[in-house]
């Protein structure tokens, strides 16, 4: 069995590979809802076939009706703001403040599961909050108001709907089948994808579809590979360590931003980066 530690690196670099796409899709102006319907539905094949294939049971139905339902409104507006985001901010800002949604989750944990926070934790949070404060400054000092207030509010959007998807997530793996789970939730993706496709309004996007389609289609493909390495690193390895690594995958979208987009990373966005990892490793403590 290979190494967790291999495996979670893995899943890292996959993780982040996705996650370029995104800032791919929206540099080629792909139909947003399009890019995410083709990405949903490639998913749902994938879990269908392992879920069948593996005959997991399901010990309680409507618990996972719920949580699917949840998961995967909130995981389609999360993505497609975050697409939507990356074509008035610069990626640099976007991936750390949206990947900061593990504060929120946090939070949820204090005050529902009634978690007690560590020291390390606390300063995790801190640093998250300057992080949110330096980007979102940096990122209006450039470019025009109207546009980066606009991309401001859907990466907060984003950042909300991905910390409801991650809560929803935690009670599917507690009290439903995970790849039940996971087949259904993307199945209703894609389906509350494809009822937003004639709602985008994207009409400067209508000769794209083929380039948003095969986009998505690749999304899929690595989000299924990377989050299966990521379980199978979880099987074998301890979690803290684990989600810390792969919690850093945005690092790796930044990074290929800036080389294939030659994005500029001021030195207020590098201290940005940089906070953002030591607020991931402080909160997974």
């Amino acid at each position: 069995m290979a190494n967790w530690y291999v495996l979670s690196i893995v899943a890292l670099v996959l993780m982040g590979m996705q996650r370029f796409l995104y800032k791919v899709s929206a540099e080629r102006k792909c139909n947003t809802a399009w890019t995410t319907f083709s990405f949903m539905a490639t998913v749902t094949v994938l879990s269908v076939i392992f879920f069948l294939s593996l005959k997991e049971p399901v010990s309680n139905v409507w618990m996972l009706v719920l949580t699917a339902l949840i998961n995967s409104a909130s995981f389609v507006l999360g993505t497609i703001t975050h697409i939507e985001a990356l074509k008035h901010v610069p990626s640099s800002v976007v991936y750390p403040i949206i990947r900061l949604n593990m504060v929120v989750v946090v939070l949820f944990s204090i005050f529902f599961f009634d978690d007690q926070v560590s020291l390390h934790q606390g300063l995790g949070i801190l640093f998250a909050i300057a992080v949110i404060v330096i980007l979102t400054r940096d990122a209006e000092e450039e470019g025009t108001f109207r546009s980066v207030r606009r991309g401001l509010f859907l990466v907060f959007v984003s950042l909300i709907s991905g910390s409801v998807a991650s809560i929803s997530s935690k009670f599917a793996a507690i009290y439903s089948s995970k790849l039940g789970f996971m087949a259904l939730s993307y199945f209703l993706g894609a389906l509350f994808s494809a009822a937003l496709i004639n709602q985008s309004g994207e009409k400067e996007s209508r000769g794209n579809l083929k380039e948003a389609f095969l986009i998505g289609l690749l999304m899929g493909l690595i989000n299924f590979v990377g989050f299966y390495t990521f379980l199978t690193a979880l099987s074998v390895g301890p979690l803290s360590i684990i989600v810390s690594i792969t919690g850093m995958h945005f690092v790796i979208a930044v990074l290929l931003s800036v080389i294939v987009y030659r994005e500029k990373l001021s030195k207020m966005r590098i201290l940005g980066l940089c906070l953002t990892v030591v607020s991931i490793v402080f909160l997974r403590v």
